[in-house]
């Protein structure tokens, strides 16, 4: 966690430098809407206890908003990414059903936010915060059937794919194939804008941090979104 917020920091102090000559440039001459729409791919980078159990992967992001003014918006986001189980995640269970020792995973991450986005915009380039929170939906599925007996070990790896622990073992004979927890959660991050000439359209490139409460193991990733807002 320090490291994030360290590279956060350095990030919220590059962006203020480079705030000055983006207001130098004449923006007022571009067109101003109120209405603000993105959609872009994502390609979510697992942090903390989650990157024990889930890798990058990818998926897509959709918003639809209202500019106040040219420096804020509000904006609602659809965001949705796939999760890769890590060999760590699947290691308690093969173990468990040596049998099937050829089970997989995956799940999913569906998030809906409402947002706050203060940004500068020159002619051609600008920069952006934004932060906000919502409702983050995660899901965890096994390529198959699991049984569990008697005095497992109860480690977060259960936990992540949803069985129940009592006294620091897995409760005996459950049979889980999939899981889910929705959970509140908020994010924060910085953006960047290209803008596309004699267009209202502009390229986005935007980093964010991502934190939930789900059950079980807490959701923390930072998507890295490459998309179009107009």
């Amino acid at each position: 966690m320090k490291t994030v917020i360290q590279w956060a920091a350095r990030i919220l102090i590059c962006t203020f430098v480079w705030v000055p000559p983006l207001q130098a440039q004449d923006y007022e001459s571009q067109p101003f809407g109120r209405l603000n729409s993105n959609v872009a791919f994502t390609l979510s980078a697992p942090l903390g206890p989650t990157a024990k159990y889930a890798t990058a992967a990818g998926g897509f992001t959709y918003g639809v908003g209202y500019n106040f003014s040219k420096r804020h918006s509000v904006l609602g986001e659809v965001m949705w990414n796939r999760l890769s189980a890590t060999g760590q995640a699947l290691a308690p269970i093969r173990a468990a059903a040596p049998q099937n020792n050829a089970i997989g995973g995956q799940g999913n991450i569906v998030a809906v936010t409402a947002n706050y986005r203060f940004q500068l915009e020159g002619k051609v380039f600008g920069t952006y915060l934004v932060a906000g929170g919502g409702v983050y939906y995660r899901d965890a599925r096994l390529s198959q059937q699991v049984v569990v007996g008697e005095s497992v070990t109860c480690t977060p790896a259960w936990l992540w794919w949803g069985f129940t622990c009592k006294s620091g073992a897995v409760t005996s004979n459950q049979t889980l194939t999939t899981s889910n927890s929705t959970a509140p959660g908020g994010n924060v991050g910085v953006g960047f804008t290209v803008r596309i000439p004699d267009s209202r359209y502009k390229f986005y490139f935007e980093s964010r941090y991502h934190y939930a409460t789900n059950r079980g193991v807490a959701t923390h990733v930072i998507p890295i979104t490459v998309g179009v807002r107009f």
